[in-house]
């Protein structure tokens, strides 16, 4: 081929166009497809060095071509002028996919992304109708104003549950994972939204899916909003055998002895009514999540009845039936030392399996101990030789860590620990402090062998109370680490079977 052709052949806007377009169209869709950053680079370099070219030949992508101009001229003007709105579309559409973000919130992000695009697409295709074909914009969208009409109306739903859904992302009511509650009493977390519906999964694991137009007009309740923690209410009636500040002080211990309630805000105790058949207290709290709302209202129901049990109240019956009799009287706690002891033993899974003259023999051996708000039971790494049962009061197991001292739970009256600790040289994992004033009695190693030397079969049983603690404390994730793992457990069980049967090394068991 003459090279005189070929070098017409190369300074014709015509080839120049198409290769350039060719080769964009090839590095953009194959080579940097998977680059989003620099896609969006290329594309821009593109578009700038494609705009050069076509004003360098005299061609102006947003004016009309003459009326004279030849037909085979008029094809391609429109081909480059097609190719430059195409490619200035993609340009704004990668911007806008990149840079585009709605509040750090990559599904509302993406809502929104797409409202922009699409109306990217829409200026570009009439833009490209006005300047390439020379079609009147204003008048196709005057003459078809009677067709959108139509097709509104066909789809008048459809589109209430499209705005509706941009609306209320962009009010924000709601996000995924948040648990909402509507006007009519349905109530799930938040899963997904999408243009057209919202998903929540309700507490019976049911998916319910709710149009958008439905939740625009709803009352929306966010429980999970402004944050995550959620506020609980219960109320109790106590009989007035006390005055309401002493009342008011054990239901305080109940909220302060909580493993599952947020200590910030500090929760409060209330007296809401006083009269002849009972006192009325409402327990205000915080927990973490509403999710949290049912494990928390159990612990505390249980430590109500607990500390009251402890400090000798008795629950009041409900008002309707105030009239009827005097309330659910319990019977108040024993002045003995030993009747106090055995109602605790009979209380403490640990020697469930044990006689009443097993029993009664044990709490002959306790020994009654008390402790002043701040006092220190047991040091992290200090030795324990006894079982600890709390009678009244608040504990708190604690640990060091690097960020400082780490508290793991918080014991209440019936709680123990030190049943992993009963063997010589044993040492607490952890320090336990008195938050409030506290009574507890002490179950002594040598009450324990004397009574494991007459039945050696209560290792057994010890041992398998001590798994189900384990169990039941890996389950609860309370980070407890005084509470050994299953083979931990069975080695300490075989020690104090070898330990209480034989004695220790150079002594004799009486």
């Amino acid at each position: 081929m003459d090279a005189s052709i070929l070098t017409d052949l190369a300074r014709d806007p015509l080839v120049q166009t198409g290769v350039l377009a060719t080769a964009g169209a090839l590095v953009t869709h194959v080579l940097l497809r998977r680059y989003p950053a620099g896609r969006l680079i290329f594309q821009f370099a593109f578009f700038a060095g494609l705009t050069a070219l076509l004003y360098h030949h005299d061609i102006v992508p947003y004016v009309i071509a003459p009326g004279d101009t030849p037909a085979f001229e008029r094809i391609f003007l429109a081909l480059a002028k097609v190719i430059w709105w195409v490619n200035a579309v993609w340009v704004l559409t990668s911007f806008t996919r990149i840079f585009l973000i709605f509040e750090r919130r990559p599904h509302e992000s993406r809502l929104m992304q797409d409202v922009v695009v699409g109306v990217i697409y829409l200026g570009g295709a009439l833009s490209v109708l006005a300047y390439v074909f020379d079609v009147p914009v204003g008048t196709l969208i005057a003459t078809s104003g009677v067709f959108a009409i139509i097709l509104g109306l066909a789809l008048q739903n459809t589109l209430a549950d499209v705005f509706s859904g941009v609306a209320l992302n962009i009010s924000r009511a709601y996000k995924v994972g948040d648990w909402i509650v509507l006007s009519d009493g349905t109530e799930g977390r938040v899963i997904e939204t999408n243009w057209r519906a919202t998903s929540l999964l309700n507490g019976a694991n049911d998916l319910v899916v709710l149009p958008n137009s439905n939740l625009a007009k709803a009352q929306v309740t966010n429980l999970s909003s402004p944050n995550r923690s959620h506020g609980v209410n219960l109320r109790v009636r106590m009989m007035p055998t006390m005055t309401p500040s002493a009342i008011s002080v054990v239901m305080r211990n109940v909220l302060l002895s909580s493993n599952s309630i947020l200590s910030i805000p500090e929760p409060t105790v209330e007296i809401k009514s006083l009269d002849a058949q009972a006192i009325e207290f409402e327990l205000a709290f915080r927990v973490r999540d509403f999710a949290s709302v049912s494990a928390a209202r159990n612990e505390v129901h249980d430590l109500i009845y607990r500390h009251a049990r402890a400090a000798g109240l008795a629950l009041a019956q409900p008002k309707e039936a105030a009239g009827v009799s005097g309330g659910l009287s319990q019977p108040a706690a024993p002045a003995a030392t030993k009747a106090t002891a055995l109602r605790l033993l009979d209380a403490l899974p640990l020697l469930a399996s044990l006689t009443e003259a097993e029993k009664q023999a044990l709490a002959e051996t306790m020994t009654r101990k008390t402790y002043r708000k701040g006092e220190v039971l047991v040091e992290e790494g200090g030795k324990l030789s006894s079982l600890v049962i709390i009678r009244t009061g608040v504990l708190v197991v604690a640990c060091h860590s690097e960020e400082g001292e780490l508290e793991l739970r918080r014991l209440a009256p019936g709680d123990y620990f030190g049943e992993s600790e009963l063997l010589p040289g044993a040492c607490e994992l952890a320090t336990v402090r008195a938050l409030t004033f506290t009574v507890v009695y002490e179950v002594g190693q040598a009450a324990l062998a004397k009574l494991m030397q007459d039945r050696p079969s209560i290792a057994d049983e010890i041992k398998q109370t001590l798994s189900q603690r384990a169990k039941a404390s890996a389950s609860g994730a309370t980070g407890d680490q005084g509470v050994a793992d299953a083979p931990s457990i069975s080695a300490l069980v075989s020690r104090m079977r070898r330990m209480f049967l034989e004695g220790p090394p150079g002594s004799a068991m009486r």
